[in-house]
């Protein structure tokens, strides 16, 4: 192993081994080799982290008592500190996760745009005056939720604990991050940052560990005011049902099987490099991937011709030393559930146009083939559920009518996206689907003032942009008799 990064738990600003001193080894899912042992988080520890996060949020406490023009100050001091370790936390996403360098440096640089943009909406955060009949004066004011939960996903480690806590910082909230223990280590870096920039102690907490205990922990704990939790959606109705016991809150956001539509009008050459990006990309472990090719009949095999061959002029490899552009899946049981959708897909007829099985020199590593399904049929195993790998169903449609009913025939709705060149296409077809975020001509596009969030199995609530200081702020109505 040669990591050499924090690996304990930081709670009320101190690094610190497990209360039972356990401790679990990650891997490099590129060698398949152990890479890191990390302090493993009990339910014991998980309560001294909510303890000191509500002690911080007390409205005595410095924290919650800030001017929010200083709260932004130490968000931007936060920023500037996860900047000045960005080729560190780089190579560690790159060796924990198994993304390429270039896929961890976006993530990266998503986060710093991510914080520095609420950095500036801290003293923004604004109440209005309600008219109402009388001689009295009636206002809201938005007041911080409290302590608030972060339970992060294995796919964008650092990206989406980033996505999640920004927001809630700038509220004036404290947090608990409880990163996934298969890949826990790029969340330590935001303890790090925040000691670096002097947060408060208390304010940010990172408690790695099991799902199955620090995270249900977190999730049912009494004195935690809301959850934001990223997610398969099996396991997202389960922390609902939890957090439901103390009526507590929940952001979730879930799975996909988003759609990318292509119009005979696009541009194909265009659209084939969209559609590629959108499901190949982090190896198509991504909530939000294109992982079904609509395709007009008209431009059906031209447009399947050109993600073919990009499909297979795709290197794989870590990117760390060698030319790889898509890294392995996560995990060996990753790894294995991606393999047997492949054979589901074959079983119930499809046709594998390119890719399909692990490729030839990677006798270790949790690679896969960047594959292509062709005759695939909406009802199939392949095109209803979530696959999270480098697996693509294509579709074929007659018309926009049809496009319109198999995009929507989903129980997810996340993100979709159009291709044509027709404004009046792009327009009415949007209106109709049942997607949280919708892409013309591009997919994907997201930035930290644009929402994130999808419709359906996919979700509740809203990550990012402006609806996510809504997310964790609650309003407080004041009346007063002026008589």
């Amino acid at each position: 192993m040669s990591y050499t990064g924090p690996t304990d738990l930081y709670i009320d600003g101190e690094w610190t081994s497990a209360d039972d001193g356990e401790t679990f080894t990650t891997e490099d899912p590129a060698t398949e080799e152990p890479y890191a042992t990390v302090a493993e988080a009990s339910a014991e520890d998980v309560d001294r982290a909510v303890e000191a996060a509500r002690a911080a949020a007390d409205r005595d406490a410095e924290w919650r008592s800030l001017d929010p023009r200083e709260r932004g100050r130490y968000l931007e001091s936060f920023a500037d500190a996860i900047e000045a370790r960005k080729d560190e936390i780089v190579r560690v996403e790159s060796r924990d996760n198994g993304k390429t360098p270039f896929e961890a440096t976006l993530d990266v640089d998503m986060v710093i745009d991510t914080v520095r943009y609420y950095a500036g909406w801290t003293d923004k955060i604004e109440g209005d005056e309600v008219p109402v009949p009388g001689d009295r004066l009636n206002y809201t004011v938005r007041e911080p939720l409290g302590v608030t939960g972060h339970v992060i996903p294995w796919n964008y480690p650092f990206q989406l604990a980033g996505r999640s806590l920004a927001p809630a910082l700038a509220c004036g909230n404290t947090a608990v991050l409880k990163p996934s223990s298969t890949t826990p280590l790029s969340a330590l870096y935001y303890a790090a940052a925040a000691e670096e920039a002097g947060l408060p102690d208390g304010v940010v907490n990172v408690v790695p560990g099991r799902g199955s205990v620090a995270g249900n922990r977190l999730v049912e704990h009494p004195d935690v005011d809301h959850v934001a939790f990223t997610g398969s959606t099996g396991v997202g109705k389960g922390v609902m049902e939890r957090a439901a016991q103390n009526v507590t809150g929940v952001t979730l956001e879930l799975g996909g099987k988003g759609p990318n539509i292509v119009f005979p009008d696009a541009d194909l050459d265009a659209a084939a490099a969209g559609c590629h990006y959108g499901i190949f990309m982090n190896a198509g472990q991504m909530c939000w991937a294109g992982s079904r090719l609509l395709v007009h009949e008209d431009v059906h095999d031209e447009v399947v011709d050109r993600v073919v061959e990009r499909a297979e002029s795709t290197p794989l490899g870590s990117g760390i030393d060698d030319d790889g552009r898509m890294g392995p899946v996560v995990s060996e049981s990753q790894h294995e559930e991606v393999l047997e959708y492949i054979e589901t897909g074959r079983r119930e007829g499809a046709t594998v146009a390119t890719g399909g099985d692990v490729p030839d020199g990677k006798d270790a590593g949790y690679f896969i083939e960047p594959t292509v399904f062709t005759d695939v049929t909406n009802d199939m195993t392949i095109a209803r559920e979530e696959i999270f790998g480098p697996v693509l169903s294509v579709i074929e449609f007659g018309d926009r009518e049809e496009a319109i009913e198999i995009a929507n025939d989903s129980p997810y709705g996340l993100m979709a996206g159009i291709w044509t060149s027709d404004l009046q296409t792009a327009h009415g077809v949007a209106d109709y689907l049942d997607y949280g975020m919708v892409s013309i001509n591009e997919f994907p596009v997201t930035q930290p003032q644009t929402p994130f969030g999808g419709f359906k199995q996919s979700g509740n609530g809203r990550e990012q942009g402006t609806e996510a200081l809504h997310e964790y702020t609650q309003t407080k109505n004041v009346n007063v008799n002026l008589e």
